[in-house]
């Protein structure tokens, strides 16, 4: 696990981690921490070379060897989304819908839309709170049946218990997160976490 320790993005984390911020600044500081984020887990991207002209003259330069796909886990990953694509606009974007069953605290799957042929790209699943890893899991657990090879998994902030369960199930995905957190509460929320990403991002608050 590798926790980016940057002072802007301890700076984004207190904004939205507080209950007074509003929804229009929990999104926008949500896209920020996206930004910072996007450095780090994209710094190993492969490259090809290519020669461009500038006014003056030829030159050297790079491109990207294949787009990463982002694949937000509904509704909540939505937040991080835009960060990752203002930095690579031509990023693919493949959805992937899970809820938390509030009796069983397991996830259910409810859609899902894998790229065609882009099995060589580098995956990005982003889902802003990593607390059990049920969820982290079960989504590695297709990425990988779909073919996908390269993965990595950002959160804005992870617990413990969710980090353990998805480094022993899949050791060699990388999890980037923004902070680990201490620990889970009796219905599984993060302590002292934020709340739920989802309702605060899109005010569907009670």
């Amino acid at each position: 696990m590798i926790v980016v320790n940057h002072p802007l993005v301890r700076v984004h984390m207190t904004i939205i981690r507080d209950q007074e911020s509003t929804v229009d600044q929990f999104r926008s500081h949500l896209t920020a921490l996206a930004h910072l984020m996007a450095f780090p887990v994209l710094q190993d991207l492969a490259t090809e070379s290519v020669r461009v002209h500038t006014p003056l003259a030829e030159t050297g330069g790079e491109r990207l060897l294949y787009e990463p796909v982002l694949v937000p886990i509904l509704r909540a990953g939505l937040g991080l989304v835009e960060g990752f694509r203002d930095l690579i606009p031509r990023s693919i974007v493949s959805h992937l819908g899970m809820y938390r069953d509030h009796r069983t605290k397991k996830p259910v799957r409810y859609y899902s839309n894998f790229p065609l042929n882009c099995q060589a790209h580098p995956f990005v699943l982003l889902d802003p709170m990593l607390a059990t890893g049920g969820s982290a899991v079960d989504a590695l657990d297709y990425l990988k049946q779909e073919g996908a090879q390269d993965i990595r998994l950002v959160s804005i902030i992870a617990a413990p218990p969710g980090v353990a369960l998805v480094e022993s199930r899949h050791p060699d995905v990388k999890i980037f997160t923004a902070a680990l957190d201490e620990k889970l509460d009796h219905n599984a929320y993060i302590v002292p976490g934020l709340g739920d990403a989802g309702d605060r991002q899109f005010g569907t608050l009670e």
